[in-house]
């Protein structure tokens, strides 16, 4: 899905701790070091950042290719020429040694029980940035932008977010912008690309206010993400709907909802069950149940990587043996018990097992996985706009858009359209591979025909000029 809990090899920004060193030889490691990590055919860059300090030495570690900054590492320990970096928030480690006369670090990195070969060479701090983003917006704005709260009463918890509304004369139709898997701000951030800035902005300079909020347990947000499940980010959604139906500026009979990747699986389920909306945009929205999609998803990610179509067979048929189990199992016991074997079958190590299993019985996974789309989708009774990027290997349009058409057509709705954006990817970037760590190198957040095509379409269905 269109975070990375999605993809192998994400590195998450949390809390730190400062390292341990021993001295004289810190000296050599202070400054930035940069190297390119090469696995499974991806190439994704990572710099350390190494202070100076009387009682060790703080440091943190970015991975800018896949839009992750500051994250803190752990310990610095450096002995004579060894040095070892830990970070382990993301549970992973750097062990190398000084060479050719302190200029380079050679050694591995290891993360979930595999270690890969990475190089370190000092770099200048300007060169370790993401590329320039000329698409996030810039104030002054032409439109009104207000912090707001609102409340989930039936969860017990308060969400915040962005209320951005055409200036002039009211009421105006509006959305509410749902994100995509994994815990995301009211900006949607991924790879340093603020998706959803970008699109509340686009939206809102088309006469249509937007309502974009921090998921539950981010930013400003009350409650816990962790064991929140799809169904319950649906709740916190149709809170976001009343919301924005009771504002005096906005048109209560106008007022739909854009998801984006989970967030498209999440929408049809709020309209259906929770609060029913006046339309429906789907960005990349799942239409077969999540088991197949990871299978799919992995697969395709192995094959654009340059994996051999035997290779790529063999995955796909490891990871339905793996996901259709996981799926079916009757609790989060017999899950881990089959995914157990599974893997140790084809000789993964036991800190992988472990890792893999605690992934597999958390309660989104689990709920995801099992959960299908298309009850709902086939009592939806609202226009829908359903868009796919053609490159999108998280969600692919080969899979998707055909059931979701079908689904669709099945439903009480008459105004229904699916659409495949060509050269788009899952976040609708113009892309050359499709693969997630081309995210951070692509400077276009949304690609213009994509936020146009979402825009236009809203304006017909509410009669906005």
């Amino acid at each position: 899905m269109s975070n990375y809990r999605r993809v192998a090899f994400l590195l998450v920004v949390g809390l730190g701790l400062l390292g341990l060193t021993t001295a004289p030889a810190q000296e050599a490691v202070v400054g930035s070091w940069s190297g390119t990590l090469k696995a499974g055919g991806m190439e994704v860059r990572i710099v350390f950042h190494v202070e100076g300090g009387e009682k060790g030495l703080p440091a943190t570690m970015d991975s800018p290719d896949q839009g992750a900054t500051g994250i803190p590492v752990s310990r610095v320990t450096v002995t004579g020429d060894s040095v070892t970096l830990a970070v382990d928030r993301i549970g992973g480690v750097y062990t190398g040694a000084l060479a050719d006369g302190d200029t380079k670090i050679d050694g591995q990195w290891t993360q979930g029980g595999q270690s890969f070969p990475l190089t370190l060479t000092p770099t200048a701090e300007a060169d370790t940035g993401p590329p320039p983003r000329p698409q996030h917006p810039e104030p002054p704005y032409p439109y009104v932008a207000d912090s707001v709260t609102f409340r989930n009463e039936a969860a017990g918890l308060g969400l915040a977010g962005t209320l951005t509304r055409p200036e002039g004369e009211g009421p105006h139709p509006a959305v509410v912008l749902v994100s995509g898997s994994g815990p995301q701000d009211r900006n949607s951030e991924v790879a340093n690309h603020r998706l959803f800035h970008v699109l509340a902005d686009h939206l809102t300079r088309q006469g249509i206010a937007v309502l974009r909020y921090d998921e539950r347990g981010v930013g400003a947000s009350e409650g816990t993400f962790e064991g929140a499940t799809s169904e319950d980010f649906s709740g916190d959604a149709a809170a976001a709907v009343r919301f924005l139906r009771s504002h005096s500026d906005v048109d209560p009979g106008a007022v739909g909802l854009v998801g984006m990747s989970e967030g498209g699986l999440v929408a049809p389920m709020v309209h259906t069950r929770f609060e029913p909306v006046d339309f429906l945009v789907l960005m990349a929205g799942p239409s077969v149940p999540g088991h197949k999609i990871l299978v799919e998803q992995t697969a395709r990610i192995a094959a654009a990587q340059g994996a051999p179509s035997g290779a790529v067979d063999s995955i796909r048929a490891v990871q339905r043996r793996t996901l259709e189990g996981v799926a079916t199992a009757a609790d989060s016991a017999a899950a881990a018990g089959h995914l157990r074997t599974v893997l140790e079958d084809e000789g993964v190590g036991a800190d992988r097992v472990r890792s893999q299993i605690e992934q597999a019985t958390d309660p989104w996974f689990r709920f995801f996985v099992r959960y299908d789309p298309t009850p709902a989708l086939r009592q939806v009774d609202v226009p829908v706009l359903a868009l796919y990027g053609s490159k999108d290997l998280q969600v692919p349009p080969e899979q998707n858009a055909s059931p979701m058409r079908e689904a669709l057509q099945q439903s009480p709705s008459d105004d229904v359209t699916v659409r495949v954006l060509e050269g788009g990817n899952h976040l609708f970037q113009p892309a050359e591979t499709g693969l997630p760590n081309e995210y951070a190198q692509i400077e276009t957040t949304m690609a213009p025909r994509a936020l146009k095509g979402v825009s236009s379409w809203i304006q017909e269905r509410t009669r906005t000029n």
